[in-house]
């Protein structure tokens, strides 16, 4: 199967049906097939060859969702783009996917325009609205083009899109997706969406990030309708997820945290709601049994990468309800292996270690990227006798649940102990006035490294850094404990809502042998 034949179905048998919104804006499921079928035309009449690649430059909007699924039509090669990065980094990345059509809202445009110091970086410029020079309207480009199905019919082992990692520690690398991981993941997410016909989803995190494209594609694919909100704000979240008949969401649980701190989100009704996915990065056991009890709905947490498409291993409902009836371990767990997926744990010769022991998780299934564009060393080391070497540490127990421990860079090894700061997290995670912590390692002459928390308070909380060490005497062996602690307004993360780590290790790196002092990010 590819993405469009779920839209295509959709079209045929629920045509009338209100397919994707946002706002007042509202397009039925055939209006949203007609729509792709004239821009997969429009690609057509630019000359692009299937493979070849188009750019997205926008935040959450109509046009953006149902490129995916005109780019599906034709065999041409999606490439999102973070909107939060800056424009040389939008231009490492044009260049490296060789990108040969751009379309981008107005506010992007004029950025996009000043890289072009040398060779007119694209062929084709296009608009979602408004007009500028040097710039397609998009009325221009996609009027009097045919509302028939194109001609043209990719197969399902053609790539779908090119989404570049988050470069967390490094330069983005360009993950290629076919339209078989990427429809096999569709079908993955089924127990955890658990999406049915008439689910109004609400879709608040980015287009251009692999979690919000599944949720999207998986709510079209099972019957339901998008809610498109521009970009995350706790406060729009909530009023949808409490008034507009919200059956479905997905949040990670930097958003989770944010919703909850609304003023009276804690006396709205939430009766419409029925789950809430999550997933991206670990939340704490305080901060989940609040959500859930909150807004009294079902949780299930997905684990995966880009290079997964989406999901790994998940958490699912039944798994929630039994560790707040008697297993409360086994919220810290991101689950177990999605469907038809297998997950494994290595150690750093690539054997399988014990069950209960830490090492390396290795995923291997039918949502796996083909390659990163371009680096094929990197592939063939991420990609090894068929197995996704993930660069996450983990530990499986007896039942198959999968238990985070952290990027295998990101463990600090303190005289000669490995350290997961995921364990020292979770138990900071604990107290009544920490809100977001997250804990790195820093350089020691004696030790090799030390352990530095980085801490938010609660609103209307104060903290000191004997306070937080404190607190852990009784918690953490004593080389696990912080050895110093910084209070802070905010911890940095990039746009999927995991931690940058390495910016806090370089914030921090000539802080060792002292107290680094306040640093409010």
């Amino acid at each position: 199967m590819r993405l469009h034949d779920s839209l295509e179905y959709r079209a045929r048998t629920n045509g009338d049906e209100i397919l994707v919104s946002i706002g007042a804006h509202r397009l039925t499921a055939a209006e949203t097939d007609r729509a792709a079928n004239r821009i997969a035309h429009a690609f057509l009449a630019s000359g692009l060859e299937e493979g070849e690649r188009v750019a997205v430059l926008a935040k959450n909007c109509i046009e953006l969702l149902v490129l995916y699924y005109a780019a599906s039509k034709v065999g041409v090669v999606l490439v999102p783009l973070n909107y939060r990065l800056t424009p040389p980094e939008w231009k490492y990345i044009l260049l490296d996917a060789g990108v040969r059509t751009i379309v981008a809202e107005p506010e992007f445009a004029a950025q996009l325009d000043s890289l072009d110091d040398g060779p007119a970086l694209f062929d084709d410029r296009v608009l979602t609205t408004g007009e500028m020079p040097g710039w397609t309207s998009w009325g221009d480009w996609t009027s009097g083009q045919s509302e028939a199905r194109p001609d043209r019919s990719p197969s399902t082992d053609s790539v779908l899109y090119q989404m570049y990692t988050s470069g967390t520690t490094g330069r983005p690398k360009g993950a290629v997706l076919s339209q078989s991981a990427v429809c096999s993941n569709i079908i993955q997410e089924i127990p955890v969406f658990a999406i049915q016909p008439g689910d109004r989803v609400l879709l608040s995190a980015p287009l251009f990030h692999s979690a919000g494209a599944i949720l999207s594609f998986s709510a079209i694919a099972m019957g339901g309708s998008v809610i498109i909100q521009r970009e995350f704000d706790a406060e729009a979240v909530v009023e949808a997820m409490s008034s507009q008949s919200i059956a479905v969401t997905l949040l990670v649980p930097a958003m989770i945290q944010f919703c909850l701190a609304v003023p009276g989100a804690r006396e709205r009704n939430f009766d419409g709601l029925r789950r809430i996915a999550y997933g991206a990065s670990p939340i704490s056991r305080s901060v989940l049994k609040d959500a859930m009890e909150v807004f009294g709905c079902e949780f299930a947490q997905g684990y995966g990468l880009t290079e997964t498409t989406s999901l790994a291993t998940a958490l699912l409902p039944a798994d929630h309800a039994r560790a707040l009836a008697s297993e409360p371990d086994l919220l810290l767990s991101c689950g177990r292996a999605a469907m038809g997926t297998e997950v494994r744990v290595v150690n750093e010769k690539g054997r399988e270690v014990p069950r209960g022991e830490a090492g390396e998780i290795l995923v291997r299934g039918p949502q796996m990227f083909r390659e990163y564009w371009n680096l094929p060393a990197a592939t063939e080391e991420a990609l090894r006798d068929g197995w996704l070497h993930t660069g996450d540490g983990g530990v499986m127990d007896e039942e198959g649940f999968l238990y985070l421990k952290d990027r295998i860079k990101d463990m600090i090894i303190s005289g000669g102990e490995n350290i997961y700061p995921r364990e020292v997290e979770e138990v900071l995670f604990q107290h009544d006035a920490i809100a977001d912590v997250a804990v790195v390692g820093i350089p020691h002459e004696h030790w090799g490294e030390t352990v530095m928390a980085v801490v938010v308070p609660t609103t209307g909380c104060e903290l000191d850094e004997n306070e937080v060490i404190e607190f852990c005497r009784s918690r953490l062996a004593g080389y696990k404990r912080p050895r110093s602690v910084d209070i802070v307004d905010e911890i940095p993360r990039n746009t999927s809502g995991k931690v940058l780590k390495r910016e806090l290790r370089e914030r921090y790196l000539h802080s060792s042998g002292r107290e680094p002092g306040p640093s409010h990010v």
